[in-house]
C-alpha cells in the first residue's frame, strides 16, 4: 500500500497583511476590509485543505500565534528529505519570530515519529526553507533561489546536510522573491517556471538542465498569478488560478489541474505551495553527484 503524502500546514486564524516584505504586500489596503478578507482567508484555506485530503494527503498542523501572520506559510519553515528537518533561518526580522515556533513543531514531529531528526544551518546562514529549496526528483536535485531572502552560501549548508546536488539560481525579480514563486519540477519531468525571475546566466542553467520538450515556461499573465506555485499529488496539480491556455498545455500533459482560489493569501505574496510543506520527500533513485563529506559543518 502506497504511504500517503503528508504535509504540514497552518491554519489562518491570524493571517493578515499587517506588513510589507514584498511587493505583493500592502498593509493599508488590507486594513480598508481587514475582517471581510480574514473571512475570505479563511474559506479560502480550508477548501484547498479539503482538496488535498481528497486527493490523499494526510496534514500536520502547526499551531497559529498572534503576531505570527505568515505562519500560514509552512513551506519557509525547513528544508524536509528523508525524514531530516533543516530548519528556516528568515531574513527579516518580521519573519524571524516563526523560527521558534516551527522548530518546536518539527521536534514533535521527530518525537511523534513523523520525521527522524532536526538540524540547524550553520551560524549566519540564512536559508527560507523549501520555499527557496524545491526539490526535483527527475534530476535528482535542490533547485535553489538566492539573493532576496536566503543566502548564496547556504547551497553548502544543504549539499552537506542531504547529500544532494544543488542547483543555485538567482532570483532578480523581486514578486517572485522565493524560487517556489518562480519554478516548479512536476512528477512526469516538466519545469513550469517564470523566465523573467532569473538572470540569463540562471535561465542558461536551467535551459541546460532541463530538456526543451520539458521546460513550461510560464508567461507573465500566469506569473502575475502565482501559477507556478502550485503542489501537486501525483498527477494531480493544484494551484491557485491559472489561464485556460496553462490549464490546457498542463492537461495535454496528462495532468489533472485543481483551482482552489487563494487570492486572499495572494496578496501577501503566496498561494498553493506556500501554504505547504511536504513531509515525507525520499531521494531514493536521485543522481548523488555531490562528493561532500558528510556533514564538516555544525548541525545541530
Amino acid at each position: 500500500m502506497t504511504e500517503k503524502p503528508r504535509f504540514l500546514m497552518c491554519r489562518p486564524d491570524f493571517f493578515g497583511v499587517d506588513y510589507a516584505i514584498n511587493p505583493w504586500m500592502d498593509p493599508a489596503s488590507w486594513a480598508r476590509d481587514a475582517e471581510a478578507l480574514a473571512v475570505s482567508a479563511g474559506a479560502e484555506w480550508r477548501a484547498y485543505h479539503r482538496i488535498l485530503q481528497r486527493l490523499g494527503a494526510a496534514i500536520h498542523l502547526v499551531p497559529p500565534a498572534p503576531g505570527l501572520p505568515d505562519l500560514v506559510f509552512t513551506a519557509n519553515g525547513a528544508v524536509v528529505m528523508d525524514g531530516t528537518a533543516l530548519l528556516a533561518r528568515f531574513r527579516h526580522p518580521e519573519r524571524q519570530g516563526e523560527e521558534d515556533r516551527f522548530e518546536r513543531m518539527f521536534r514533535r514531529l521527530a518525537s511523534d515519529g513523523a520525521i527522524d531528526r532536526v538540524r540547524h544551518l550553520p551560524a549566519g546562514l540564512r536559508l527560507e526553507g523549501a520555499g527557496d529549496c524545491v526539490w526535483d526528483r527527475t534530476r535528482g536535485l535542490f533547485w535553489m533561489g538566492y539573493g532576496p531572502r536566503s543566502d548564496l552560501v547556504a547551497r553548502g549548508a544543504v549539499e552537506d546536510s542531504f547529500g544532494i546536488e544543488t542547483v543555485a539560481l538567482e532570483l532578480v525579480d523581486p514578486r517572485f522573491y522565493h524560487m517556489d514563486t518562480a519554478l516548479n519540477p512536476l512528477p512526469g519531468g516538466e519545469v513550469m517556471y517564470v523566465p523573467g525571475a532569473f538572470t540569463v546566466d540562471g535561465l542558461a542553467e536551467l535551459h541546460a538542465r532541463v530538456a526543451p520538450g520539458l521546460r513550461i515556461p510560464v508567461e507573465p499573465e500566469d506569473a502575475a498569478l502565482l501559477a507556478a506555485n502550485a503542489v501537486s499529488i501525483g498527477h494531480d496539480i493544484v494551484l491557485s488560478q491559472c489561464s485556460e491556455s496553462l490549464r490546457a498545455r498542463l492537461e495535454e500533459r496528462g495532468y489533472r489541474v485543481h483551482r482552489s482560489p487563494l487570492m486572499s493569501f495572494t496578496r501577501s505574496g503566496g498561494a498553493a505551495f506556500c501554504l505547504t510543506l511536504r513531509l515525507d520527500l525520499r531521494s531514493e533513485g536521485a543522481v548523488r553527484s555531490v562528493s561532500r563529506a558528510a556533514p564538516a559543518l555544525a548541525l545541530g
